[in-house]
This record gives structure tokens, sequence and C-alpha cells, in this order.
């Protein structure tokens, strides 16, 4: 359809530019317009009311089959032609493409209405030097428009002002990537200082010049040239649509992209119609037989030729000719007959059926109970209705991290303090005991400032602060001091920390709830309530983190005016700078660190140091001496910070869980039992990524090697990858095995398939986001699937949304393999719409992914159900439903070309014209759906038992090409046995009276009530799972077939519709003789008998997965969940030891004056950041104290 558009615009002259660099001017109106940028109205909608019918009724044309049913309906309507009557194909389509046209017609209308929802939202825009609420849609890039706390941001925006000091603003991003820790943005100097002043903000007549709409949601370049001044732009000035505003009272901002230019539309994608390897397979199927069709047609018109020559003369005397009509006319005419009469070979019902049975197999997904999470009230959604069977044929999964697999939640879970463990709970005899929801939690009533939230169960802990244990104490101390937090006090009591990570504020969190609260903070003080009494430290300095110190110390002076720097960080960093005096309990400390990290937590180690009161003098004489050098700053604050933190005395350890969703673990198992793989993609760093895969139990320390590619070329990327294969396994050939093969309608799609190779032991692979990028460039793709493909866990770290499409694409491409993305936020959009199938985490974190995804759920627990559960199931009813139904009509189709042979190839049907009309409609249909809805071939906690079982659909072996050669060769046998033995037994029989039965009409009648019987018993011998509507459908089905025959072989029928109903008293003729009833009951036989025998002898001697299990279940009861015992100990050399942010830390502006200047006097936290800054220039980070702040701000 893109395409027809373009043309179409090509042709009026209107098509599109590309745009190279954006520039507008801020409140300029006609300047900007000038450009033609889109407004800031969406639109997801396909259809408007007048387009409907014609793009409706084109696209659903563009079917193959519903085109080939038109040109069915076309040839039926030429009398010469037509031994049917029209009406056989007409109703069926009609019902097709209104049920589809209704659907489409929904789905567009819920579109339209979230369009209208959305670009009716209201916003201030200041327009002619006054504030005016306008709708959405009516915002203009190049306006000014104020934002207020809590709301959505419109467009994407810079940043003019705000009124935080610092022009500061804080947003939360869940929309766009998932994560709900707050992130802030800065706006310029020069602007912020016009504050709240319309008159100033209506005087703005900045120029920007920037990148065009792109999809990056990480990047933005551009300038603002302000009184002949330019002042460069980067993403954190830029406030993106889909944020939402957070701790912040107002804010303005000029519109940079609107609408669809927006990062948030740009990552929507296009959205590309997704269609099953079943619904390919099956157009190659319907062309197939189409030839098929063709070729038997051309048969029988030759047949017909031949038969009027040699015997056509003798029917002239009471079938005269027309003039001119000799046997190639005769011939011809025959060959449109048998396409119009063999056409049941794809009857229309099929394409019903299939919509139908997929439309029921959604209902099941989001009627399931165990797929809702009550917390959230979230059922399971299925989205998509097309979807389901290729869920049951999944062998590529790829995940995101935050979100997806975690919470994004940190708690504090264990420590070790002075050699002694705490977090853990064992029992009299010195077992651990696994800790529950139901196990005893500490009672932190004691401390009126708790956070009422926070969990801790070992209560030893609490006795020891509370005992006065100097090294407890100090250890809490310690991390209600040493940090970057800012605290918020709405209400008396009531405190809530705003970290720049999720881990600082577990951290601090935890110092509160055991007695040392964090409660507020100047530039030059910290104010902690220790054990119920405030204490107000002096901030000497804060000595930041950055990713090469991996630490972070602050110094402070108690009101005693003892000196002390406390420390915290990676415990390789922290152990190389401790005094040899603590040897002993470091390696205590490190068995501890060990146990944590095997546990999957989040390890840091704390020390402290005494100072004295004139060395600390000396030194920050020295220290401002180096940070106001012009030469070799950064290196002399270097060695300042390597001296004071050394000779440390180590206090212990923090252990922190990057808390998975419940369950992460033991899906990812049951997972890779089913042969499924999955990759990691995420956007966090490689040790949080890591330290998630031990969690998750995806990396373990068992395996024999986990392979890290980091390397900074494309050469060295090649060299890392082929060393870990080589690795893997020494006897690989140097060039990958590429098979190339077509594909597709008409065969017109080269394909290319890397094939498997066995690594010798399981073994893992992290690949950095800068390292990915070379090995997704044509020449390395091969490369990275072949080392990729060998190992048993793929992690991908700092991979931008881009990238994870990318991944899918390539994975895609060679491996030839049904995949699955699922993620929570709009970095996960283009990976969700670029995979097979998408699945979107509908959180707290947004709804971007759902709202792209195909099926969406609460939690990652429950894609072992949707994938092991619904979608086998799914796939097996459709397998099964398809070798059915082209078994039966196969069958039927067949007959009627055996016939041909005996009725002079006239195209003369076999059975009455309603039987052909009702066949598949009615007779057939019900039994059949009944089968494809409800069969199972064992129950779900079977499915759980053995994941094995969804291996088969993985190798699509229910259904394929194989499988339909089968059927034809089985139909082809029914369809012999059908036409011969009632052709025999009516030959030349009269009735026990003595009155002659051997006419066509009583022949017909046999014929069709021996194939209604045979094909009610095969779908009898097909169905696993009986209940009371197969039953009622199969049962119902047939006495319908005789309630109808019966009557419309009445008198009464024929007396009205002489025409329509010839077939007068056939039934209760033929029906009432024994020997007819005996023809039905050896044509069964003869059918059924010979099908029974080869599945017994097939599943002696070669069983399947589900035969084995199947026989199983017969002999065992139902399997009960097995419970849930607690996870070894397992001991780990490799953790993560941070608690800060990805990126260098603000210390610099926690020690800053200005921070605490308010322009609105209130209570409003300041996380991080300070753009403006040397901060923002990656600058060593040092600390300020009161009275350097005056000569720094003159230093050079």
């Amino acid at each position: 359809m893109g395409s027809v558009a373009s043309y179409f615009g090509q042709l009026c002259g209107k098509e599109k530019k590309q745009e190279e660099e954006r520039h507008l001017r801020a409140n300029d109106r006609p300047f900007n317009l000038s450009y033609h940028y889109a407004n800031n109205a969406i639109k997801t909608s396909k259809y408007n009311i007048f387009t409907f019918l014609p793009l409706n009724l084109f696209e659903q044309f563009r079917r193959l089959a519903n085109a080939y049913f038109l040109f069915l309906f076309i040839l039926q309507l030429i009398p010469q032609i037509s031994s049917l009557s029209w009406f056989t194909t007409a109703v069926p389509l009609i019902l097709v493409l209104a049920i589809t046209a209704v659907k489409d017609a929904s789905d567009d209308i819920n579109r339209h209405k979230s369009d209208n929802q959305v670009n009716n939202r209201r916003v201030n825009v200041l327009i002619d030097g006054e504030l005016r609420n306008e709708k959405w849609m009516n915002v203009q890039v190049g306006d000014i428009i104020k934002l207020e706390n809590n709301q959505f941001v419109t467009a994407d925006l810079l940043l003019l002002s705000s009124s935080e000091p610092l022009n500061l603003v804080y947003v939360e991003t869940a929309e766009l990537d998932g994560e709900t820790n707050l992130k802030v943005k800065q706006a310029l100097t020069v602007t912020g200082d016009m504050g709240d002043s319309i008159e100033a903000l209506a005087g703005f007549t900045g120029e920007v010049r920037c990148e065009p709409p792109n999809n990056r949601l990480d990047k933005f370049k551009g300038s603002l040239t302000l009184d002949g001044q330019t002042y460069a732009l980067d993403n954190d000035k830029v406030l993106l649509r889909g944020c939402t505003l957070r701790n912040t009272e107002w804010c303005f901002g000029l519109v940079i992209f609107g609408g669809p230019d927006t990062k948030l539309m740009q990552n929507s994608g296009k959205t590309t119609f997704k269609r099953t390897s079943i619904d390919h397979l099956m157009n190659v199927l319907v062309l197939c037989i189409f030839g098929f069709l063709a070729s038997m047609c051309t048969v029988l018109a030759i047949g017909n030729a031949i038969w009027e020559v040699n015997e056509g003369s003798v029917f002239t005397v009471f079938l005269p000719r027309e003039s001119g009509a000799g046997a190639g006319l005769s011939a011809f005419l025959s060959f449109w007959s048998y396409v119009i009469i063999l056409n049941t070979v794809v009857p229309i019902s099929l394409y019903v059926s299939v919509e139908i049975i997929r439309l029921g197999n959604s209902f099941y997904i989001d009627w399931d109970r165990k797929m809702y999470y009550p917390k959230s009230d979230t059922p399971a959604q299925a989205r998509t209705t097309t979807l389901n069977e290729e869920l049951g044929q999944i062998k590529y999964i790829f995940s995101d991290k935050t979100g997806t697999l975690t919470q994004n939640i940190m708690t504090f879970n264990k420590c070790s303090i002075n050699g002694k463990a705490y977090g853990e709970l064992f029992d009299f005899a010195r077992q651990r005991v696994e800790i529950t929801e139901k196990t005893e939690k500490v009672d932190f009533s004691w401390n009126q400032l708790a956070d009422p939230k926070f969990v801790f169960h070992d209560h030893s802990l609490v006795e020891t602060v509370r005992e006065g244990n100097p090294e407890a104490q100090a250890f809490f101390r310690l991390l209600a001091l040493c940090h970057t937090v800012m605290p918020e006090e709405k209400k008396e009591g009531e405190l809530f920390y705003q970290a720049q990570s999720p881990d600082e504020g577990a951290l601090v969190t935890a110092a509160r709830n055991f007695g040392f609260v964090f409660r507020s903070r100047t530039p030059e003080s910290i104010t902690v309530i220790e054990m119920g009494k405030q204490v107000t430290y002096e901030l000497l300095a804060v000595l930041d983190f950055n990713n090469v110190r991996k630490r972070m110390s602050v110094i402070v002076s108690s009101p005693e005016g003892k000196l002390t720097l406390f420390c915290k960080g990676a415990d390789t960093i922290i152990y190389e700078r401790l005094h040899p005096s603590c040897n002993k309990l470091m390696e205590v400390t490190t068995g501890h660190l060990n146990e944590y990290a095997g546990d999957g937590l989040r390890t840091l180690v704390l020390a402290y140091k005494d100072l004295d009161k004139g060395y600390m003098d000396e030194w920050k004489k020295r220290h401002h001496e180096a940070s106001t050098a012009i030469d070799g700053r950064e290196e002399r604050l270097d060695e300042l910070y390597e001296e004071i933190e050394k000779d440390m005395l180590l206090l212990g350890a923090t252990a922190v869980e990057d808390k998975l969703q419940e369950g992460v673990p033991q899906t990812i198992e049951q997972l890779a039992k089913a042969d499924i793989k999955i990759w990691v993609l995420t956007g966090d760093k490689q040790e949080t990524a890591e330290n998630i895969g031990y969690s998750c139990n995806m990396l373990r320390e068992e395996m024999k090697d986990v392979f890290i590619v980091a390397a900074n070329t494309a050469e060295g990327v090649k060299e890392e990858l082929q060393n870990a294969r080589r690795k893997m396994c020494p006897d690989t050939a140097e060039e990958p095995s590429v098979i190339k093969s077509r594909a597709g309608l008409f065969w017109l799609q080269k394909t290319e398939c890397l094939q498997d190779e066995r690594a010798d032991g399981e073994y893992g692979l992290v690949i950095n986001g800068h390292s990915l990028a070379f090995a997704l460039e044509n020449n390395l793709q091969l490369e990275l699937l072949r080392t990729a493909c060998m190992c048993q866990t793929v992690i991908c770290c700092r991979v931008t949304p881009l990238q994870k499409a990318q991944v899918v694409q390539v994975v895609k491409k060679y491996k030839q393999a049904v995949t699955l993305a699922i993620g929570d936020g709009a970095n996960d959009v283009s990976m969700i719409k670029a995979a097979h199938i998408g699945v979107g985490i509908s959180g707290q974190e947004g709804m971007q992914a759902v709202l792209s995804s195909d099926y969406s759920f609460a939690q990652f627990r429950y894609l072992q159900r949707l994938l092991l559960v619904h979608g086998r199931w799914s796939y097996l009813r459709m397998c099964k439903f398809l070798r059915y139904f082209f078994y039966k009509n196969f069958t039927f189709t067949f007959v009627h070309f055996w016939y041909a042979f005996f009725c002079g190839f006239s195209a003369q049907t076999v059975y009455d014209e309603w039987y052909i009309t009702l066949y598949n409609l009615i007779y057939t249909a019900l039994p059949v759906l009944g089968m494809s809805l409800f069969d199972q071939d064992v129950n779900d906690r079977w499915s759980f038992q053995y994941p094995q079982l969804y291996s088969p659909g993985q190798l699509n072996q229910y259904f394929n090409k194989k499988a339909f050669v089968r059927c034809m060769i089985h139909s082809c046998y029914s369809s012999l046995v059908l036409l011969f033995i009632p052709w025999a037994a009516m030959h030349d029989t009269v009735r026990d009276d003595g009155k002659d039965i051997a006419d066509y009409q009583s022949f017909a009648l046999l014929a069709q009530t021996c194939l209604l019987v045979v094909v009610s018993i095969q779908l009898c011998l097909d169905t696993h799972y009986w209940t009371a509507v197969n039953q009622f459908f199969v049962w119902g089905s047939l006495a319908a077939y005789f309630a109808i025959t019966f009557t419309m072989y009445s008198n009464g029928m024929f007396l009205i519709f002489t025409s329509s109903f010839p077939f007068i008293g056939t039934a209760r003729n033929s029906l009432n003789q024994p020997n007819v009833w005996l023809t039905i009951l050896l044509t069964s036989l003869l059918c059924t008998l010979p099908v029974v025998a080869f599945r017994f002898i097939l599943t002696q001697l070669r069983p399947t997965i589900n035969d084995k299990v199947r026989n199983k279940v017969q002999k065992e009861v139902v399997p009960t969940p097995a419970p849930r015992r607690p996870p070894a100990r397992r001991i780990s050399t490799r953790r993560s030891g941070y608690a800060f942010s990805h990126s260098q830390g603000y210390g610099d502006l926690v020690t800053s004056r200005r921070f605490l200047l308010k322009r609105p006097i209130k209570s409003r936290p300041v996380l991080y950041i300070q753009t403006d800054s040397p901060l923002a220039q990656n600058q060593p980070q040092h600390y300020r104290t009161i009275t350097e702040e005056a000569e720094e701000a003159q230093s050079p």
C-alpha cells in the first residue's frame, strides 16, 4: 500500500523530500510553516469512512484464495459452463469478506478512538504573547509550550526554563525505555534566565538547527543561535514525547519535532503485516493445488474430446448439439465446468474455519486465569488473532532485561559486618532455611522514621545494631553518609529518597531502617538521625565515582571534630587500598562475597579511615592547587585521591538484589528444556547484564567458559569471535556452511540457511554494543551467528533499539527459525516489530511496547504457559485441522474425478447439488471446528512436565509438504473405495420388493452417505480429547444430514420448488434397504481399517515424543506441581561490584551551593546532572569547600 500511495503522491507532485536538517525559529509560525513540517497530530488508523470499502476489498482480494473464488463466481454466472448454481460460491465468499471487513473496521475504529484521545489532550501554548489552552494536534513546530507537574510531554521539546534550581527538570521515561527511576534534564543558562516571564518568552527569537527526525532515543545534535551567539544542544536539553514531568512545578519548552516526527513515533516504525509459517506454506500449497486442479481439468477435458469423437454421435438423437459445436468447443467448456466442480479442493470455508480457530485460541489466552496478574489487575491479552500457531514453533527468544526479567527494584538483601554474615536464616541443625512471604519479618516499629516497605528477616542484625556494636553502627553510618542521594520530606517523618541509581537508594533505605536515617543535606553538611539522636556532620569533600575509580568516598567531620573518610566500591579496588592489618578479615569477607555473587547479588565493599586534622588541612591545600591547575589537572587529582584513599580499615560488604520477576529462572530453565534459545538484548552495562545472567541461571558456573567480546575494531571482533568458536569446536570448518534455496510464492524468494554446529560442552557469550555494531556488518554477520548459535546463552549489552532489531533480523535471515521478542519499553518496539511474534510486558513501566505487541501479559513467567501450553496446543490443533480438512475435501473431489470416466466427461456431479453446497458449510464444518478448538494431546500439567513435547513444532513436523502429500495419497485411496464399492453394490441391483434401485439418484445418495460416514469416523480417530461439545457436533452433524436429506427429498419440497429439488423420494426408497446399510458399513471398514493398522504399527516401531508421553499419561496420575526447594548454594568469584549510576557521579552538584537556591520556596529534590559545568565534559570529579567556591569561579 505504501508504494501505491507513493506513486499517487508523485503524480500529484506531493512527494515529500528527504529532510536533511531541521531549521526553525521560536515564536515565528509563518517562517516554520514554510518548511511544511508535520504538526503534532498523530494518525495510526488505516481507513476513513470513504476509503474503507475500496481499500479493504482491495486488501482482501490481494489474498490469492479470495481472488480465486471471485473468478469462480464469475465463471458460475456463465450458463454454458456452470453445472452448479451461483450461490454455492457467492454465499460463502460474501460471508468471508463481510466477517473480515467487520473485524478490520472494529480494529480501525479503536485506532481512531486512541488517536482522537491523544490528539485532543490540552496544553498551554504561548501564542501572540499570551498562554492559550490548545489541543495537542494544533501545536506547531516552533511553538513555546508550558508543562506542569505530572503532565505528559506534548512533543519533542528543547527545554528553555524550569521552576527548579539550575534549570533542572525531572522526567519519568517509562513509556520510552521501561525504566521507572527519574532522569534529569537541564536547560541552557541563557534560556533558563527567562524563568516563567511570559514577556521574555514571547520575545524569544532563538533559531534552532538540528538533525532531521530519527529514532535514536539516546542522541540529539543541534545548535541554538541567539543574539549572534551559538550554543551546542545535546540529548540532556531535550524532553521527548512520551515522558512524564515529575517533581517539577513547571517548565517551558520549544517544540522541535511534532506528531509523526517525534522520536516516540519514529520508534513505533511501520506496522508490518505478520503471517505465520503455516500461512506461507498454505499459500505455496494452494498454488500447487491450483496447478494440480488445472492438470486434472486438462485430463478430463482431453477425455471429453476423445469421448465426443468416439461416442458422442450416439447421443445426438436425444441431446442435439448446437450448430458449430464440435469436440473442441465441448472440451473447452468441459475444462471450465470441471474447474467449478473440482474447486472444492480449496474451499472458501477453509479460510473461514482458520480464522474461527485462531479467534477461539486467542480467547483461551485472554480467558486464562493462570496468566492473570491480580496485583495490577492485568490479564493476558492476545492483541493479534492471526499468529497463535506460530507460538508453538518458537526457536529463538530475544528478551529485554530491565522491567522484563527484572522488576527494576533493588532490595538490601544481605551483608557482612566485621566478618559476620547477616541476612540468612538457619534452623537448629544449622541448615539454611528458605525465606518466603510467610517468613517472619523484622519489626522496625521502634524506629519511627523507618520505611514501612523495607523487608528484612534476620533479627540478629537489628539486635547487634541496637546493642551498640561499634562496627555495625559504623557500617550503617557509612551507608547513611557516603552517597549522592537527595531527600524529600513532604510531611513530617515521611521521607522520600531520589537516587541517581536504584542500588544507592536501597543502601540508604537500609541504613534508615537500621537506625541511621539520612534526613537532610546542605552543600556543607549532612544531617543523620543516629539511633534516635540527630547528628550533623560537616561535609568536607566528596571524592566521586567514575568508571575508572569504581569507588566513592566522602570526608566528614563529626560534631566532636573527628575526621573520617568513608569509602564504598568494588571489592578488587577497595582490597588494594586496605591496611595490612585487615588481611584476615578480608579473607572471611571474600568468602561471603563469593556466596553473595553465587546468589546473583550485587556486591560492594565498605571501608573507612580516620584522618589527622593537620594532614587534612595540608591535603585540602594541595587539592585546591590541583583542581585549579591548567596542565595535568586530572593526573594530579587522581594522585591526591590515591594518596588519601589508602591504608583504609575494612568494615564489611553489602549485597543488593536486583529483584528478578517471580519465576524467571524456572521459566528460563523450562524454555531451555524445550530447546528454545534465549538471547538477552539490554541497554545496561556489562556487569549488570552478566549478573542478571547468573541470577536467571542463563549463565552458570558449570559452563566451560563465558566469552566476552568487547573489541573496538572490526578485525578485533572477528578475531575474538573466531577464537571463541575454535575453542568450542576445534574441528569446525573455517567457512560457514550455508544452504541456499528458494521459497515463497512462485519460489521467487531466495533464502540462506546457516547450518547448526555443535559445541563441545556448554558456553555463554557476552557481547558489547560497540563490538556488536561491527559484528552486524555484512561481512561479520555469519561469524557472529556461528559463534552465538553454538553458545547456550547469548547476552548483548549496551545495545541501541536499532541494534536489537538488527540482531533479530540477522537470526531470521540466516537461521530460518521462528523468533519471539519480549520487552516492556519504547526501546523494545523495533525489536518487537522485527520478530515473528512480539510480546509486551504490561506492568508499571509504560505501555509503549504493549501497544506494538502481538501478545501482552504482566509477568515474564507467563511466557512458558503462552508457549508450552497455548502455543503448542494452537499449533497442534491447526496442523490437525489442515490435515483433516485437506483429507475430507480431496476425498470429496477425487470421487468426482473418477466418476468422470463413467459419465462421458460431461461434468455431471456425483452428488446432489444441495449436498455439494452444504458439505463444507454444515455437514462437516462443526465437527472439525470442535476438534480444532478443544483437542489436546496431553493436559497443561503434562505439557510443563515434558517441555520436550514442544520440539516437533520447531521442526515443523505436524504439517509440511510431506504431510500434505500423505493426505493426498490417503484421500486418493479413500475416494477409490467410496466410488467403486457403492458403484459395484448398486450395479444391476434391485430392492427387496423387486423394484429397480440402480439409478443415478440412488447411487448419488449412497455415495454421499458413505463419504460423510467415513470422514466422520476419520475425525473420531484424529480426536484425542473428547468433550460434550465434540460429541454433540459429530452426532449432531450426522443427524442434521439425515434430517435435511429426508426433508429435501420429500414430496412437499418437490411440489413447491420442482426444479431445485429433483431427488424426490430417493431417500425413503434407498435407505430402507439392508444392502444399502451393509454397503455403508463395508465402505467405512475398508477406508478406516488400513489407517488404524498403519498408525498402530507406526506407534510400535517409531513412536514420537507425543506417543511416549500419552502412553505414560494412561499409566500414571496427573503430576502435581513440583515442591519448591531452596536453591542450592553456589559459590562464585564473578561479581558485580557497584551501586552507582552508569555514568560519572554528581558529587559536584551535591556540594554546590546553588542547588539549594529555590525560586519558589518549596521542598524539591535535586537528583543529579549539571551539563553546563565541567561535569558534562567527562572531567574528573573533585570536591568544593565553601571558602573555595568564590575563588574557583574566578579561576581560568
